[in-house]
């Protein structure tokens, strides 16, 4: 059986462009589009399946040569309760420690103008990740010992060829390195006689691509991007133990990272004014993960849909603001995997940039996420822990460099 399941109208106001270059002319949009991509990037925390990033390519589209690194630091709080129906005398309705922990994610990008049609970029960033940990002992608990990371970081090269005010294409090449490690813990696994098993997947890089198109109105700061990142297959050096002895010292595990589109659009909806918004669509179930002794998959995600709304502003030639909601679909049912013990998710986030002058520009942005209620299920059928009102908290911070 899978283990794992879910493993985060302006013509009524039109834009003044003659207003908007007294206040600065098309910075006005790529001002406002830094901070709804910061928005965007701070914390993609619980989105679907192991999204961290979202893959934003935003920093194709803005105006002239520039830099940008941005750092997301975020704390989930997802803590349980064992069902009170749980066989074990003693563990029954017993409490379960937070087993978000937090982390740190960062990216870097650059883009340069070849000339007026051809851009060109490099992206890097951290695609996919999981930071999942029971930490109350295997020997007292349903869960405890029950574990899963995942780490990865893809470097991006693209081009976008304008071919004219309004079409243009973009896309390049990706090449992604991914690893994991996956723990069982605790008396849920010991029906299936896997509680203490553990597998190490080593990092491994493959390449995989990604091709666009967009379309814009400049006039009145309308884009609508269309772009499709496909699947990416690893070969992942695997060592499996139970419980701590080696059970298969080598083999290799295939595992696809999935396909996915990302539809990003904007428009002006009023002077200084920005609509902006995102939806993703990322193919999980063709991820799974099957170690060779292990013999079944570690894996049961789900497809999902991310989607976001906001509205940006500028309110002077220093500051800029904007605030966004949106939410992640929920799964069939609300039984999960251990190791993903929520189902679904909503945010509501908020941002400010600051020009420090014509060149340099500080962002940053908060978000705080509800994450679905959820019922824990080793194997997606046997109900073990309830996980209720749980939440994150996301910061973010970026810098930026004109050049």
């Amino acid at each position: 059986m899978p283990l794992e399941k879910g493993l985060y109208h302006p013509k009524a106001h039109p834009l003044d462009i003659h207003s908007v270059r007294h206040l600065g002319g098309n910075n006005m949009k790529t001002r406002l589009m830094t901070v709804a991509a910061l928005l965007a990037s701070t914390a993609s925390a619980h989105a679907v399946g192991l999204d961290r990033s979202g893959q934003n390519i935003g920093i194709l589209f803005e105006e002239g040569n520039r830099a940008q690194l941005s750092f997301a630091y975020t704390d989930p709080t997802v803590e349980g309760t064992t069902q009170s129906t749980f066989p074990v005398p003693g563990i029954a309705g017993s409490p379960i420690a937070n087993v978000g922990d937090s982390y740190l994610t960062w990216s870097g990008a650059i883009k340069y103008d070849f000339n007026d049609r051809l851009s060109l970029a490099f992206i890097i960033d951290e695609p996919y990740g999981a930071d999942t940990f029971y930490t109350e002992s295997p020997a007292a608990s349903a869960l405890g010992g029950t574990g899963a990371t995942v780490d990865s970081i893809a470097y991006t090269a693209l081009a976008r060829y304008k071919f004219n005010d309004n079409w243009s294409v973009h896309g390049g090449l990706r090449y992604q390195e991914v690893s994991a490690n996956v723990s069982l813990g605790g008396f849920a696994f010991a029906p299936a006689g896997a509680n203490g098993f553990n597998a190490a997947f080593a990092s491994d890089g493959a390449f995989g691509y990604v091709v666009g198109a967009a379309y814009e109105i400049p006039a009145i700061a309308l884009r609508v991007a269309l772009t499709y990142n496909s699947k990416t297959s690893h070969d992942l050096p695997t060592v499996e133990t139970i419980p701590g002895v080696p059970v298969q010292l080598s083999s290799v595990t295939e595992v696809d990272t999935p396909e996915s589109l990302n539809l990003d659009f904007q428009t002006g909806i009023a002077q200084n004014t920005l609509l902006f918004g995102t939806l993703r669509y990322a193919r999980y179930s063709d991820t799974e993960v099957i170690p060779e002794n292990f013999g079944r998959s570690l894996t049961d995600l789900e497809d999902g849909y991310d989607f976001s709304i906001g509205i940006g502003r500028r309110f002077n030639e220093k500051w800029s603001g904007s605030v966004s909601v949106g939410f992640t679909t929920e799964g069939d049912d609300d039984l999960v995997s251990p190791l993903a013990p929520n189902n679904g998710s909503q945010f509501i986030a908020v941002g400010a940039k600051y020009d420090v002058n014509e060149d340099f520009a500080i962002a940053g942005g908060v978000r705080y996420t509800f994450l679905g209620d959820a019922i824990a299920a080793p194997g997606g059928s046997t109900p073990v822990a309830d996980f209720e009102s749980n939440d994150a908290i996301s910061l973010g911070l970026r810098f930026e460099y004109k050049f």
